[in-house]
């Protein structure tokens, strides 16, 4: 792995060289009403895949655009390359790459980084597949063309709603499709099983020592690292189902008690959940080895568009329910390719590299904070002929009936909404949680914790879906911040949090009493307990992991008082902490 200062130089008036090659993310104005604002909705996916001629433009705009030549500057290569690759305007394949795996910095920042990330990679995907769409809708006979050009018309790209619907959709995973052509009804390559290499890429595009290097097609949850591995969607399906009342708790108590952008977004700021914290557990659920493992790479697997979208579903809702918070100035301690060590990112600094126009100007967060600005809304928010207050009362409804639909768990008798199953937790009145702090410069690979609430299985392959599993949290490692290979030592932390309330309400046996801290605690500090392992499958001793001191987790809680009203949250009491646990021994302390 090359890694010194000659090649930025280097690399630096190659990206100079080809500055003029820009691409202009302009958003699509079809569908949109001019005079209100209104806007055509991108739909979960459960429902889009019952769109009829909208679903069968999907699929093969998605297919014509993967199929695309690699060293094409718009390619799907290229553009998937793009997401963690800040700096140098859309440009030929190799320096695409070259780029990602050599930006040691990922993380989202309350400067630019959550705007940059979830939204303009996705806003450049979903204009491309637009484009396909419309043209292919134009090859539709007189019988239904007309059909399929409104369609066209209206098509914005789908989301995968994890809190609701946990489980990867079944689609994804299936190798053929059965969609209605302009030549009739067929069976095509389905393009959001894989993404195909062709070639596969070499050093420097992906390193040697990359695990995923050898794959000739993006995998999720490997069946090993053996380049004909294939994908095991089941095995992350069943860790995605485990972990499904964490999922949606986090998702719930963020928007209803986060109101500060910085903790809602990054991980590196917030010291419990963040936006940031839920979208790597996905990451991390679905690839476990494979390419959405893999951050620098993950943009490959067609999956991540869903969940990038969904992400950026999440922060619209964000924003109109906590519409004065926005990102802060914040000084970059370690530098992108186009941002200088020590320098200040603020609401107007360039997101590289993205251009409002081809004569090369960059977008910057104030440009890029509202989707009208790009032609599309989400059904939660409907943001036109409303003011800000009235819209904020309503997404807090919204949100309400999605996510918690009753407040209390004496308001009903037996659930029948998968979100009902799921509120007692929301609705406790005193709320439990782990926090989790690592320092991702000192820890070797990437792995997962699994917390459990009793002993857990004697196989490790049993751990991720355990019936006494209360949560699974990956901690991600950059490939360019391991150990082995970075001298950095500065450290790099990152937090999450996994609540504890769902696993405490459903233990067997007669419940507790209450969840006070009287009550709770001292269960919580006999039968909690906790294992390590890696990716690849490899078990890590807690011993050893505590030999890094890295990881370190505490047990918290907080007081919660019942919504009064539908279009209120909750009032949630600030987060106490209460015990420490022993990380790399069976021990606990005080805090």
């Amino acid at each position: 792995m090359v890694r010194h200062s000659t090649l930025w130089i280097l690399l630096f008036f190659v990206a100079q060289s080809i500055a003029s090659a820009t691409f202009a993310i302009q958003g699509i104005r079809a569908g949109v009403n001019a005079i209100t604002g209104q806007r055509p909705f991108r739909q979960e996916f459960s429902t889009f895949q019952n769109a009829g001629p909208a679903f069968d433009l999907y699929i093969q705009a998605l297919q014509q655009f993967s199929k695309s030549n690699q060293s094409v500057m718009l390619s799907y290569y290229a553009v998937a390359g793009t997401p963690i690759c800040r700096g140098m305007g859309f440009r030929e394949v190799i320096l695409v790459q070259l780029v990602t795996v050599l930006m040691a910095p990922y993380s989202f920042r309350p400067g630019t980084g959550p705007i940059w990330h979830y939204t303009k990679s996705v806003d450049t995907f979903k204009q491309l597949l637009h484009a396909n769409a419309r043209s292919i809708a134009a090859t539709y006979n007189s019988s239904n063309g007309a059909t399929y050009r409104a369609a066209a018309e209206t098509f914005r790209i789908p989301y995968w709603d994890w809190s609701l619907n946990p489980t990867m959709p079944s689609l994804v995973n299936v190798a053929t499709i059965t969609i209605t052509t302009p030549t009739g009804v067929q069976d095509v390559t389905n393009p959001l099983y894989n993404y195909t290499f062709d070639p596969l890429p070499i050093s420097p595009d992906f390193p040697e020592d990359d695990n995923v290097s050898q794959f000739l097609s993006t995998v999720r949850w490997p069946t090993s690292l053996d380049p004909n591995a294939v994908s095991q969607p089941g095995k992350a399906n069943n860790q995605l189902q485990a972990n499904a009342e964490s999922l949606h708790d986090l998702t719930y108590q963020l928007l209803a008690s986060e109101p500060d952008y910085a903790n809602f977004t990054s991980s590196a700021f917030s010291n419990g959940n963040s936006l940031e914290n839920m979208h790597n557990m996905i990451h991390g659920m679905v690839g476990n080895g494979g390419h959405m493992s893999y951050l620098p790479y993950s943009s490959f697997d067609p999956v991540f568009w869903l969940h990038h979208a969904n992400v950026d579903r999440l922060t619209t809702i964000w924003q109109a329910l906590y519409p004065t918070s926005f990102t802060i100035p914040e000084v970059d301690s370690y530098g992108t390719f186009t941002n200088p060590q020590g320098g200040t990112e603020d609401v107007n600094t360039p997101l590289t590299p993205f251009h409002s126009s081809s004569n090369g100007t960059l977008y910057t967060s104030a440009a890029v904070r509202y989707t009208r600005t790009f032609g599309y809304a989400y059904p939660e928010v409907q943001d036109w002929n409303v003011s800000a207050s009235q819209l904020s009362a309503t997404v807090r409804t919204t949100i309400n009936n999605l996510y918690n639909p009753s407040s209390s768990p004496n308001e009903r008798t037996q659930p029948h909404h998968q979100s009902e199953k799921r509120a007692d937790a929301i609705a406790a009145q005193y709320q439990w949680a782990l926090n989790i702090e690592a320092d991702v410069s000192r820890i070797p690979a990437s792995l997962f914790l699994h917390f459990f609430l009793a002993a857990p299985p004697s196989s490790p392959d049993d751990w991720s879906s355990a019936p006494t599993l209360v949560a699974s949290i990956p901690i991600l490692v950059p490939p360019s911040l391991s150990p082995s290979r970075s001298t950095n030592t500065t450290p790099r932390l990152t937090h999450g949090q996994l609540p504890l309330t769902h696993a405490l309400l459903r233990l067997p046996g007669p419940p507790l009493p209450e969840l006070a801290p009287h009550s709770a605690l001292p269960l919580l500090e006999t039968a909690l307990q906790w294992r390590a392992r890696r990716f690849d499958g490899a078990v890590v001793a807690n011993e050893d992991v505590g030999g890094w001191e890295a990881v370190r987790v505490k047990i918290v809680g907080r007081t919660v008082r019942a919504r009064e009203a539908e279009d209120q949250f909750p009032a949630y009491g600030a987060w106490e902490e209460w015990v420490g646990v022993g990380v790399g021994e069976r021990a606990w302390g005080m805090l």
